[in-house]
């Protein structure tokens, strides 16, 4: 059930196009979720046996929606989902834990050389690390999605804005996508029809977790929103940093807003042609949906309280729900 009301929760958008980006396409909308990170080994070491869960806990505590959605895959792509989400949390972490961009270069490099080791049957002694090497071996996983996942988050520690929302989007091509993409080998789908899918959704993933990262950046004086959605509003960086609630602010969000609801409505045109085996991959447009249909609820008002509050997922059998998320929210 989960992945059918993945792709099917634009009813409750109704029509949707490209046009919403437009400053004439407001009505056609109807207005009624980086973390820090080490390079080197962790300093609290799990006991021999233990990486599955140091991975499953980095996850619970740094991408909550992310580990509800490693619950719920089969069995025995579980673990490798805990590695592989843990993986990019290693790496999305950096970015805020530097004060230094050198610093990071060199983190990011140990988990480049890591994978490579890796694929040399040579991990590091990181838990982490040990727990992906089981998840390649055990999947056959594409090294280049891993590469290319790290060579697009060392492109984006600068701390600078996507001058467009097409850059926005290459970023979350090249990281979002790509998990899901390697999602879908863990689950052994191999299908032109789920990669088009996955694209579109890591493309939306990638423009909601800025638009829900944007207040808590915010407070630290940076804004990372696409420039030139701001400037065809009118609206500063500084806007945003004084948590400006004004009508052209609002603007900005629902421009940006529409757009990964765009992705969803494209991923979703896909379900039919998507095999039923590759539905648990999308679990994460669940949420995504869930944070589209509250910020449309508060009038796009990105620093409404209520949409900064932890929301349980709870169901029963994860195979049915995947599969109703995905063709009918």
């Amino acid at each position: 059930m989960a992945a059918a009301m993945a792709l099917s929760c634009g009813a409750r958008y109704g029509p949707c196009s490209r046009q919403l980006l437009g400053l004439s396409a407001r009505g056609r909308l109807v207005r009624p979720a980086v973390w820090g990170g080490s390079a080197a080994p962790a300093s609290s070491r799990p006991g021999p046996g233990g990486e599955v869960q140091y991975c499953a806990e980095l996850l619970r505590k740094r991408d909550y929606e992310g580990f509800l959605c490693s619950l719920l895959l089969p069995a025995e792509s579980r673990t490798s989902a805990f590695a592989l989400r843990a993986f990019n949390v290693e790496l999305a972490q950096i970015k805020d834990s530097i004060t230094q961009k050198t610093i990071g270069l060199m983190r990011m490099q140990f988990w480049r050389k890591a994978v490579e080791d890796i694929y040399c049957d040579n991990p590091p002694h990181q838990p982490v690390a040990i727990e992906l090497w089981k998840a390649i071996k055990r999947h056959n996983l594409t090294k280049r999605w891993l590469l290319k996942i790290i060579d697009e988050r060392e492109k984006n520690l600068d701390d600078r804005a996507y001058r467009n929302i097409q850059e926005l989007e290459t970023y979350a091509d090249n990281t979002h996508s790509a998990l899901l993409y390697l999602t879908l080998e863990m689950l052994g789908v191999r299908d032109i029809h789920a990669d088009h899918a996955a694209s579109h959704i890591g493309k939306a993933q990638g423009i909601v977790t800025c638009l829900r990262a944007t207040p808590y950046h915010s407070k630290r004086r940076k804004v990372f929103l696409p420039m030139d959605i701001c400037m065809l509003h009118g609206v500063s960086q500084e806007d945003f940093i004084r948590a400006n609630q004004e009508k052209n602010v609002r603007d900005v969000i629902y421009n940006i807003a529409s757009q990964a609801h765009v992705h969803l409505e494209h991923a979703r045109s896909f379900s039919k042609n998507v095999p039923v085996k590759a539905f648990p991959a999308f679990l994460y447009t669940v949420a995504l949906e869930d944070y589209l249909y509250k910020i449309q609820k508060v009038d796009f008002n990105i620093f409404h309280p209520s949409l900064h509050k932890k929301k349980s997922i709870t169901t029963g059998s994860s195979c049915n729900w995947s599969t109703t998320v995905f063709l009918a929210c």
